[in-house]
């Protein structure tokens, strides 16, 4: 059974190719990982997957239908959330606020029953409140339920961005470096919630740089190089892979990303 199946994947800008020929697939409930260097082409695959590229060839499906080139909202209404590799919080709202953005896709009502606070409206605004609220208490942020998001730190900051994506209930949440920038604290919290999110039913792919978090809570890891997809496999298997260490990981990052798969990984890899 599969979540999401894409095949013969190719975008080019200007005879550039980002993405070449790739073919994967992701089972539902698992943590799906996608490795590189800079430039190999992992953000330009999540912004394939999420709409905002429309592919120069080959299919996209998900949940069994087809979705290449399909608009942002409409694959988000369909259960595809993300993050992304830059902050994207708004730092004039409340931690609350932040979440309840990402509620909007469950809204259903009028901009004249909004401004008027018809009593649907009212009561819809309390039930987007309460899930909020039940969602950083979830990504372990409740005491920042009443904070200005500006005020919180950068690791929590990384959370909200979680908690808002899961706000419009997804089945597939793309992450995108979660873990860029946290300390070795705020990277185990990361961890932690991955595999929280992922044992909740949603099926998780995430681009990241710190080796030990990815083999450590990786169900399965696809390599990119170039836009083209050097292997894929367990951790075990990419680990052990000769092409991966020497082009990826190194022989002293192999070891200690070995050691944090054993150990259930967490802190970060330099």
């Amino acid at each position: 059974m599969t979540l999401l199946v894409v095949e013969n994947l190719s975008k080019e800008f200007g005879g550039i190719h980002a993405v070449e020929d790739l073919t994967f697939s992701i089972a539902p409930g698992t943590i799906h990982s996608i490795i590189g260097p800079n430039g190999a082409g992992k953000t330009t695959l999540f912004n394939l997957i999420t709409g905002v590229y429309v592919p120069s060839s080959g299919s996209i499906r998900f949940d069994g239908e087809e979705i290449s080139g399909r608009p942002t909202f409409e694959l988000a209404k369909r259960g595809i959330s993300r993050s992304f590799q830059n902050l994207q919080i708004f730092f004039n709202m409340t931690a609350l606020e932040n979440v309840m953005v990402g509620r909007h896709l469950h809204q259903r009502r009028g901009l004249l029953a909004a401004m008027l606070r018809f009593p649907g409206s009212v009561r819809a605004d309390e039930a987007a409140r309460q899930k909020a609220s039940e969602l950083l208490a979830y990504v372990g942020l409740e005491q920042y339920l009443g904070a200005e998001a500006d005020s919180l730190p950068y690791g929590a900051l990384k959370r909200l961005e979680i908690a808002r994506a899961l706000a419009a209930e997804p089945k597939l949440l793309l992450l995108d470096e979660p873990a860029a920038g946290c300390n070795a604290t705020e990277t185990q919290e990361i961890d932690d919630l991955i595999q929280k999110v992922a044992a909740g039913g949603v099926t998780v792919v995430l681009v990241e740089h710190d080796m030990r978090l990815v083999m450590g809570i990786s169900d399965h890891i696809l390599v990119l190089d170039y836009g083209k997809k050097l292997t894929e496999g367990t951790a075990e298997e990419v680990r052990g892979n000769p092409d991966v260490i020497a082009a990826y990981l190194g022989a002293g990052a192999a070891s200690e990303a070995g050691a944090a798969s054993e150990a259930g990984g967490g802190t970060e890899a330099h």
